[in-house]
C-alpha cells in the first residue's frame, strides 16, 4: 500500500485589514476567498491560521460605555468579538467542506516546555483529523498583541514551534516596498531577500493602519524569528482575490524572505 504523501504545512497569518478589506466590517467574502483557496490546496498543504479581527468584529455590534483606546476596553471588545469571528469562519468554511477549531494562546505558553509540547500535540491531532486550527492571542488575559504586534510575533513563534514549511503574512501591500519608491509614489516590491538588516533599512517608521496594530516593522521582526528557525516567510497582499494561490504560482509580486 502506498504511504500517504506528506503534506506541506503552511502557517497563514491574517491581519485585521485583510479580514475587513480595509473597511469597518469583517468581510465574509474575504473569509470565503481564503476558505476556497485552502479547499483547492488541501491535497498538498495543511493550514494553521492565526487570525486577528476580534476587536474589529466587536465594533460592528457594540459601543462600550467606556469607549476609547484603553487596553481594558480593547480586551473587552476582543472578548465580545472572538465568538462572532469564529462563527463567521466556521459557517463560511463549513460550506466549503472545511472543519475549523479555535485555539487561544498567550506569550506565557511559549515559555514553558510542557505548554509547548501540549500545543504541538494538540495541533498535530487536529491537523491529522482534517481540522484547521484558527489561533488568536488570548487578548482578555494578555495585552501584548493588542499593544504591540497585531499577532505578528505570536504567528512567528507558533510557526517556529510547529516547524512549518512556510510562513505567510497577509497584509495590505504587495510585500515590502523599496523606501525610495514609496516616496516617489511608484511602490516597488522587494521580491527576494536574505539579509534582514538590509530589509530593515527599507522599512519606514510605520504608520499603523486603521484596524491593525502591527505595521511592516513588526512583520520584519516576525520574519527574524522564522528565519532563525529556518522557515521561509512570504509577505503578500491579502486584499487580492486568490492571494495564496497566486503567490504559490508566482503570479503576483510579494516579498520572499529566505532562511
Amino acid at each position: 500500500m502506498d504511504k500517504p504523501k506528506q503534506k506541506k504545512r503552511i502557517l497563514l497569518k491574517l491581519g485585521s485589514n485583510t479580514l475587513t478589506r480595509e473597511t469597518d466590517q469583517i468581510s465574509r467574502g474575504k473569509i470565503e476567498d481564503i476558505g476556497r483557496q485552502i479547499a483547492a490546496l488541501k491535497d498538498d498543504y495543511e493550514f494553521v491560521l492565526i487570525s486577528s479581527g476580534a476587536v474589529a468584529v466587536a465594533k460592528q455590534f457594540v459601543n462600550l460605555e467606556r469607549s476609547g483606546e484603553n487596553i481594558d476596553v480593547k480586551q473587552a471588545l476582543a472578548s465580545i468579538g472572538q465568538p462572532h469571528l469564529m462563527r463567521i469562519f466556521q459557517e463560511s468554511f463549513r460550506e466549503l467542506g472545511l472543519l475549523t477549531s479555535q485555539i487561544l494562546l498567550s506569550p506565557n505558553d511559549f515559555g514553558r516546555e510542557d505548554s509547548k509540547k501540549n500545543i504541538i500535540n494538540t495541533m498535530n491531532v487536529l491537523l491529522e483529523n482534517d481540522y484547521i486550527p484558527i489561533i488568536n492571542e488570548n487578548d482578555t488575559s494578555s495585552t501584548e498583541a493588542i499593544q504591540f504586534g497585531d499577532n505578528d510575533n505570536l504567528a512567528a513563534q507558533t510557526a517556529a514551534l510547529l516547524d512549518v514549511d512556510l510562513f505567510i503574512i497577509a497584509t495590505n501591500t504587495h510585500g515590502v516596498y523599496k523606501k525610495g519608491s514609496i516616496s516617489a509614489d511608484t511602490p516597488e516590491t522587494i521580491r527576494k531577500v536574505n539579509d534582514l538588516d538590509e530589509l530593515k533599512k527599507e522599512v519606514m517608521s510605520d504608520t499603523k493602519s486603521a484596524h491593525g496594530t502591527g505595521g511592516m516593522e513588526s512583520k520584519v521582526s516576525a520574519a527574524e524569528i522564522t528565519q532563525k528557525a529556518k522557515i521561509e516567510t512570504w509577505i503578500v497582499n491579502g486584499l487580492d482575490e486568490n492571494f495564496i494561490l497566486n503567490a504559490i504560482n508566482d503570479e503576483v509580486h510579494f516579498t520572499k524572505i529566505h532562511h
